[in-house]
């Protein structure tokens, strides 16, 4: 290389926004980095040559021109993806459809958004120890299933390259109920763990009785991406509405804790359009959920609140004490 030779910045062509070539302001601000402002001619110099001077004070570096923040975008090794597309994946929410069946032969709405509630919790129960990465489709690409079995047929689609968008649709053979939305992860990649928060609104229609219900997933994150075994756990709030009636399903997916002992636990209430509770529901995402009157959950959250301190009383854990008080759904895992 000659004395001659010019040199520029290296493009990195991680930020596939911005087609011009244009870094966008995240990327060029990044604390206690250097950047070049390659906007002027004269910034970019020659091999050997002084930095550029402007009234005499030379301008160096004061950032990158690209940040941590794109390691989200690197390509993962192979082993981290398992034999399938995230189109198929998506098909796994029907593994408990006899709740949707179920939903439209009850005749109480409240019953109805039981079962609702079971099959919007049970979608993400197939995620339990799935710590494989599903590949990305192509656009356009489509998978197609047909379960004469199981009373449905289901077709998705990925819409959307840039950002990943993946539209699926799925009816009951005996015109019972529909199913559709589109699902957009987005992903948060914060070095021990991966975050993915899917963003997209999922509608179930019951035709029978007229209803359309809604709600979004709760955010799915993956530990130890880089040393350790790897787990899963679900976290966030669900809300399912009932759009005709005003019922409404409220579903906390807690965070594991500092010791695990929140791990896998869902708990939540459905409340009529006047805000008023009728029913509570708990359990865990990843085995069963459970269900029982306002009044009876109250009494055992408070007998469970008395046990006092670990060291002095035995704290009461797990379903009520007395089952005949509650009434278990019929989603069973594992």
């Amino acid at each position: 290389m000659n004395g001659e030779e010019e040199f520029f910045d290296a493009v990195t062509g991680f930020d596939s926004d911005n087609s011009s070539g244009e870094f966008s302001e995240a990327n060029q601000k990044v604390t206690g980095m250097i950047d070049v402002d390659t906007s002027k001619s004269d910034r970019v110099g020659k091999i050997g040559e002084r930095p550029p001077q402007e009234n005499g004070v030379q301008n160096y570096r004061s950032g990158l021109r690209w940040s941590f923040q794109e390691l989200s975008k690197i390509t993962m090794p192979i082993a981290f993806n398992e034999p399938l597309s995230f189109l198929q994946r998506i098909t796994e929410y029907m593994e408990h459809v006899y709740l949707l069946h179920k939903a439209c032969r009850q005749t109480q709405p409240l019953e109805r958004m039981q079962s609702v509630a079971a099959f919007a919790v049970s979608a993400v129960a197939s995620q339990w120890e799935r710590t494989g990465k599903p590949f990305n489709p192509l656009l356009g690409e489509t998978y197609e299933l047909i379960r004469e079995d199981l009373g449905f047929r289901f077709i998705s689609e990925q819409v959307s390259h840039h950002p990943p968008i993946s539209a699926f649709y799925s009816e009951g053979l005996s015109q019972d109920f529909l199913f559709h939305g589109s699902i957009y992860p987005k992903l948060r990649f914060w070095g021990k763990s991966v975050e993915a928060e899917p963003r997209g609104t999922i509608t179930l229609e019951l035709l029978a009785h007229n209803e359309a219900y809604t709600w979004t997933n709760p955010t799915c994150c993956v530990h130890n991406v880089i040393i350790g075994k790897l787990w899963i756990e679900q976290y966030g709030t669900v809300e399912i509405v009932n759009h005709r009636t005003g019922h409404k399903c409220v579903l906390n997916f807690k965070p594991c804790g500092l010791f695990g002992k929140e791990l896998h636990k869902v708990e939540g209430y459905i409340q009529d359009k006047n805000k008023q509770k009728l029913f509570m529901i708990y359990g865990k995402w990843t085995e069963c959920l459970w269900g029982t009157d306002p009044v009876s959950y109250e009494a055992f959250k408070k007998q469970e609140r008395r046990g006092g301190h670990p060291r002095k009383a035995k704290l009461v854990r797990g379903p009520l004490p007395d089952r005949s008080l509650g009434r278990k759904f019929d989603f069973l895992l594992g």
